[in-house]
């Protein structure tokens, strides 16, 4: 171990030591990159790819509705390019968009050296792209979804959709969820340990608390989305009728689990957006915040708001008149935290000095669009208007409005804003002027008129219309304007190449911004900073010039290489205490090849090849087991030196480590996913015609008492073997797998009994999938039992050293009270059904 760095020399050789550990190999190494610098690039730059193609698409949407029954494309094809339009934008840049953004910056910001899970980052960023490469591919041969981006049931069931086409979405989109999810925890524990020291909560730059009730938000809004897939694809696959009337089940579920994520989603990609112009707003202005508390808070509340809105969007469906009430209310007081958040970017303004820089110039076309889009919100959240609007050409351009200018012009604000920061080229006027007013003016001549057109009564989605209908005038006008539009987000994309190559050089922090990503040198070194500042104010209102030459000096924390270790620290949540050294791993293709892997389980459910579905799962174990092999010591370490005099363990014997953290995140989304199950099989005995069914499963006592002993067994034993940890023993995780495994027996067995007649009416469907789930999570109970036993054998676990233990042991407690409650419910259900316990 090197001293911290005071002569010029040592602060070069620092450096140099540093570029070496932390820097991805050249050529065909680069595939091992698991730097957030990196990564939060390639997110952003594959974003922008799938932005191109759907905007292409786009103009073709545009090209056929320019005219009355147009012949440029006929029902089907457009029925593709309309669904694919949508679920690129939607699913394959606004998220994506958003995460890149996330795990480019926030590290920065955070003054910490990367993310809390390289390694997850990396395999979240190839399932994306493995999984919109297959939607692509399925479109250029044809075989693209055609059900609209939203795959509305009974037109996505087998019945009105035999071949592939929707399997793509559902199989594709999930594999996107993958990585959606694998971010929402990522940026949760990173937010909330990975941070400088003296860094409280209260202290957080406000980006981060956006980004923080986003992850929050996406880590319980996805999982309705990926559970409504996973039925729909096993309902196509092997006849499970979940969401078929005929037999029991019901399409309306399909769109109340669709649309609790869908129109959180729109928060979500909102505001981070909204982050991006709180962050901005404030530099250009030149003076701090105003209200950094009170937007906090609305932020909060605004995304408490947004998961009570999903029936917003089923207004016309037979929604009792109470609830339509309920929901129209929650509709409208949304407008409150969003309204707080515009007029705090107003009164920041308007006490400062601004500066109109490139970035502005986005930032007030946001202002212009996005109050327009809220205020056609708030119209189509009063029912009366919504009745009369809904699926018409009205709530495509409100959603426009929303959505480009709510997302694509902060977004394209913050491109400008850190362009500097990832390219150390600076922008200037001309073309990135020139290219904003045609991309302002183009938005609004291409969305204006259909505001008009929807009030006319046009409806969505179709592909041609009758000429007396008086439409196609303003149709021209809107397909005039979507086409200024494109060549303004042309000349965005040329705009950015050239400054690449020609922009003139700046070395550090061009805006005079106070936030900590701009006291390093620009571009970013892999590893950010050659030490950890201290930060003693909030986050946001620091001199980032004075602060990046004395960490630059190696003056900070870990101003120093250890044992070729990257090494950033971890912190207390509330105060912001150094708590720990997070030790974290070195490059490597593991996530690549677990990707792959995981693709190809989708892949062959794709292509019905069922018989390869336990070799791909199987491969995704071993290689997640193989992410294992360079984690851990097999010594204890005890406090080591951080500087300034201070010590911390490392993160594998802190009392909180991330990776805890991570597991009681992952379970929560757990939760809600199987919370999700059970409201949908809940909401089919309320509501599906044809209950209830002919003959109702029969229970027997040893189905309710053996599964309940031996899951009781497993948490126990799980228990313990965290409590005797380090005495050598393998008894207690070698007697919890074994009870784990029991339980997935008795569960699947119980499954295959009670749900024999899964084909038949969706009770008995609901009772084998909840059934499944159950044993489902057994199953991965007995890997982690084994896993603690593979692990002590290894000589990685002590007293001190439990982590590989304390991470299984929430799973095992999850497991079992998920299990009782899968057993109360079948049984309840059944009973409700008019079955007898």
């Amino acid at each position: 171990m090197t001293g911290p760095a005071e002569h010029p020399s040592r602060a070069l050789a620092l450096h140099k030591a540093l570029r070496a550990i932390w820097s991805a190999p050249p050529g065909l190494g680069a595939f091992s990159a698991v730097n957030h610098t990196a990564l939060g690039r390639r997110f952003v730059i594959a974003a922008m790819v799938f932005f191109a193609i759907g905007g292409l698409l786009a103009m073709l949407i545009r090209t056929q509705l320019a005219s009355a029954a147009s012949p440029f494309m006929d029902a089907d094809q457009y029925a593709q390019i309309f669904t694919m339009h949508g679920t690129i934008m939607m699913f394959l840049f606004a998220i994506p968009m958003l995460e890149g953004m996330a795990i480019y910056v926030l590290p920065k910001m955070l003054g910490a050296r990367d993310m809390a899970f390289p390694r997850l980052t990396a395999y979240g960023f190839w399932c994306y792209v493995f999984g919109g490469t297959m939607l692509i591919v399925a479109m250029l041969a044809g075989l693209a979804p055609d059900a609209g981006w939203f795959m509305y049931t009974p037109l996505s069931s087998s019945a009105h959709s035999p071949g592939i086409n929707a399997d793509v979405w559902l199989l594709g989109v999930t594999l996107v969820e993958i990585s959606a999810m694998t971010a929402a925890i990522e940026i949760l524990v990173t937010v909330l340990k990975v941070r400088a020291p003296g860094m409280s909560l209260d202290r957080m730059p406000i980006l981060a608390w956006y980004m923080l009730v986003v992850g929050a938000m996406m880590l319980v809004g996805f999982p309705p989305l990926i559970l409504g897939s996973i039925l729909l694809e096993v309902e196509r696959a092997f006849g499970l009728p979940f969401f078929d009337p005929a037999r029991g089940g019901d399409p309306l579920l399909w769109q109340h689990l669709f649309w609790l994520f869908g129109h959180p989603e729109v928060y979500i990609i909102f505001l981070p957006a909204a982050g991006v112009i709180s962050t901005i707003v404030p530099v250009f202005a030149g003076r701090p915040l105003v209200g950094y508390r009170a937007v906090v808070a609305a932020v909060i509340a605004l995304a408490f708001l947004s998961f009570g809105l999903w029936v917003h969007h089923m207004y016309t469906v037979g929604i009792p008149h109470l609830s339509l009430g309920f929901f129209s209310a929650a509709s409208a007081l949304v407008a409150v935290p969003t309204a707080i958040q515009i007029f705090a970017w107003l009164a920041t303004l308007s006490h400062g000095r601004p500066r109109l820089s490139i970035p502005m110039l986005y930032v007030f076309g946001f202002f212009f669009i996005f109050v327009l889009g809220g205020l056609t919100g708030v119209m189509l959240a009063m029912v009366p208007f919504d009745l009369q609007a809904h699926d018409t050409h009205f709530v495509v351009a409100h959603l426009h409005y929303v959505l480009i200018g709510g997302f694509v012009f902060p977004m394209i604000a913050a491109a400008y804003y850190w362009f500097p920061h990832a390219t150390g080229r600076l922008p200037v006027r001309g073309l990135s002027a020139a290219a904003f007013w045609l991309t302002f003016a183009g938005f609004n001549l291409a969305f204006l008129p259909m505001h008009l057109t929807g009030l006319l009564g046009m409806p969505r989605r179709v592909y041609a219309y009758p000429p007396e209908a008086g439409w196609e005038t303003l149709n021209l006008v809107s397909s005039v304007g979507a086409f200024v539009m494109a060549i303004g987000l042309g000349l965005v994309a040329i705009d950015f190449m050239i400054l690449r190559r020609f922009g003139r050089a700046y070395r550090r922090d061009p805006w005079r911004a106070p936030t900590l990503e701009w006291a390093m040198p620009t571009p970013a070194q892999s590893y950010n900073f050659a030490s950890l500042p201290h930060v003693d104010r909030r986050a946001d209102d620091v001199d980032a010039s004075a602060i990046g030459n004395h960490l630059a000096a190696g003056r900070g924390y870990l101003g120093f290489v250890r044992n070729g270790w990257m090494e950033t620290l971890g912190v207390e949540t509330l105060s912001g205490r150094i708590e720990q050294i997070i030790v974290l791993p070195r490059q490597t293709y593991l996530p690549l090849l677990t990707a792959m892997a995981t693709t190809a389980f989708f892949v062959a459910m794709l292509a019905k090849a069922y018989w390869a579905l336990p070799l791909a799962v199987v491969a995704v174990v071993v290689l997640f087991l193989l992410w294992t092999r360079e984690s851990g010591f097999r010594r204890d370490m005890g406090p080591l030196a951080v500087g300034h005099g201070e010590a911390a363990p490392v993160h594998i014997e802190s009392a909180a480590p991330p990776s805890l953290r991570a597991m009681k995140f992952t379970l929560i989304a757990n939760a809600t996913f199987f919370g999700s199950l059970l409201f949908g099989g809940l909401f089919l005995w309320v509501s599906a015609p044809n209950w209830p069914p002919p003959t109702v499963p029969q229970l027997s006592f040893v189905f309710l008492t053996a599964p309940v002993a031996v899951l009781a067994l497993a948490w126990i034993a799980g228990h313990r073997s965290v409590g005797v940890a380090g005495s050598g023993g393998m008894l207690w995780p070698v007697l919890c797998a074994g009870a784990h495994g029991a339980a997935a027996i008795l569960f699947m067995f119980a499954a295959l009994s009670l749900g024999a007649d899964r084909t038949s009416h969706a009770l008995s469907a609901v009772v084998f999938v909840v059934l499944v789930y159950a044993a489902v999570q057994s199953v991965i109970g007995v890997l982690f039992g084994l896993y603690a036993v593979y692990r002590i054998a290894g000589g990685f676990v002590s007293a001190t050293r439990n982590l590989d233990l304390r991470i299984g042991a929430p799973w095992h407690a999850y497991t079992a009270g998920a299990g009782v409650a899968a057993l109360v419910y079948v049984m309840l259900l059944i009973e409700l059904a008019g079955g007898s316990p």
